[in-house]
């Protein structure tokens, strides 16, 4: 494992950082938004603390929290509109003070494009830019369904989508930022992991992160050293 100096040195020098959405790069879980959008907040909600903590894959949670939702169309653009998602203090300064220094910044989601996308416009992200998983929806809006193609549907995803980032745009160091089980195991591919714990903190991600923040003021101090 790198130690604290090593990651902050990584940090420092990356070519791109790679953030994950829900309770990261937006305060709240954008299934659990949905569900309770739906009327079945509280099933869902277990279930996601469950997959969050690694104790079931993360494609059979999502498959079975997402057969509970079984949202229309019409109801994820109701919620976005309603309910749009809310960004955690201090993301925007940092995507800003990343992109002046010509670092790429990626949105990597196990959570939906519908939703990730509007997080992205906010924060001045290319929408080419953003991995999430897509839902699939009848001509009549039903749910029909997600897109199990997609590398992000799966345990494993985030990092598969980190070595095709490195592959496409040679990137040679690329950090990954994220609360959650499946964003400390997308490192390595990635070269350094740092654990979010600003709005929720899992101890297992808090106990195998070397660097570990609960505000993203850190990471703005850290790069005005370079």
């Amino acid at each position: 494992m790198t130690t604290i100096q090593e990651t902050k040195e990584l940090f420092r020098r990356a070519d791109a950082v790679c953030f994950d959405v829900d309770s990261t790069v937006i305060k709240e879980e954008g299934i659990d938004e949905l569900a309770k959008f739906c009327g079945v907040g509280d099933v869902v909600r277990e279930m996601t603390r469950k997959a969050m903590g690694g104790s079931m894959t993360f494609k059979k949670a999502l498959t079975e929290r997402l057969s509970i939702i079984r949202c229309s169309r019409e109801q994820v653009n109701k919620l976005i509109t309603d309910h749009p998602p809310q960004l955690t203090p201090g993301i925007k300064e940092l995507v800003d003070r990343l992109h002046k220094r010509n670092i790429k910044v990626f949105l990597i989601s196990g959570g939906f494009r519908c939703i990730v996308e509007h997080v992205a416009s906010q924060l001045n992200i290319p929408l080419h830019h953003v991995y999430a998983n897509r839902l699939k929806f009848y001509f009549n809006g039903e749910y029909a369904g997600f897109d199990e193609t997609q590398p992000t549907a799966e345990s494993g995803g985030k990092g598969k989508v980190i070595s095709m980032l490195k592959e496409q745009y040679g990137f040679e160091t690329v950090v990954m930022i994220g609360d959650g089980a499946t964003d400390l195991e997308a490192c390595p591919p990635a070269n350094a992991f740092i654990g979010f714990g600003g709005n929720v903190v899992r101890a297992q991600v808090k106990e195998r992160s070397s660097w570990y923040v609960t505000s993203f003021d850190e990471l703005l101090k850290e790069m005005e050293k370079i």
